[in-house]
């Protein structure tokens, strides 16, 4: 199979995504250009000369919604896909089986998935400092492994990947409202920056139901002014100090 370019297509709120894509990206070897998903992407077409890499955040075991919707607006012509997904070291759950199906749905065939480790979104001790210099390369070399087998391929088939099928009927979470304390200044940098515009430019010392719980309104923040509510991250803490202990690498699929 030709493959001329790449095109990732990423959702990365707080970074951590975008950080192991963009090694992924580089090691395939090809050169390519970014849709940012943060944003409302134009409808278009990509073509089956070009791999298509979707990085994606895993939140409560699955993908926001919107960050999907956004996804399938880059429309596949029976072009290659990679489906990453990138966690803080709790567990994917049905994330890469969601993302799969997504990209078949729109017109991909899936050659290649991974699950790869960030910094928790939350609790910024969980995973700290990740994605590594370990995680890095091994995600360097997942793209260059990826792209080989696919240029190999003359009739690419989609990967299995791990997942209930039945997640579609599971009650997805919706995650939790970072709260807003005196140090706000108004400077509206979040309302700016929140990828699902919950926070109002003109009162963006308040957050909407529209909130995501993704947490790059906290990691943007000048004055470190907004948070996750006190008990909420105490009992998130103990919880991930126990089930987010065991530090975890990649798990690919070729």
């Amino acid at each position: 199979m030709e493959i001329k370019q790449y095109v990732l297509a990423v959702f990365s709120p707080t970074g951590g995504t975008l950080k192991v894509a963009r090694a992924i990206c580089k090691g395939t070897g090809l050169a390519g250009t970014e849709v940012d998903l943060c944003n409302e992407p134009e409808p278009r077409e990509i073509g089956a000369d070009t791999l298509l890499i979707a990085a994606m955040p895993v939140y409560e075991n699955r993908i926001r919604e919107v960050a999907l919707r956004r996804l399938s607006r880059l429309q596949g012509k029976n072009g290659p896909a990679v489906a990453v997904v990138v966690y803080g070291n709790r567990d994917y759950g049905d994330a890469m089986l969601e993302l799969s199906d997504t990209l078949q749905e729109s017109g991909y065939t899936v050659g290649a998935a991974g699950a790869f480790v960030a910094e928790h979104s939350i609790i910024r001790s969980v995973a700290a400092g990740r994605p590594d210099a370990v995680d890095l390369k091994q995600a360097e070399e997942f793209g260059a492994q990826a792209a080989a087998k696919i240029k190999a391929q003359d009739a690419l088939q989609n990967v299995a990947v791990p997942g209930d099928p039945d997640y579609k009927n599971k009650k997805r979470g919706t995650g939790v409202k970072p709260l807003t304390d005196e140090n706000c200044i108004s400077c509206g940098i979040c309302a700016q920056e929140c990828p699902v515009k919950a926070i109002p430019l003109e009162q963006p010392n308040t957050t909407t139901d529209a909130c995501i719980g993704c947490m790059r309104c906290i990691s943007v923040c000048p004055e470190h002014a907004r948070k996750i509510p006190a008990p909420i991250e105490k009992k998130l803490t103990a919880y991930l100090q126990e089930k987010a202990a065991k530090v975890r690498r990649a798990e690919t699929i070729l």
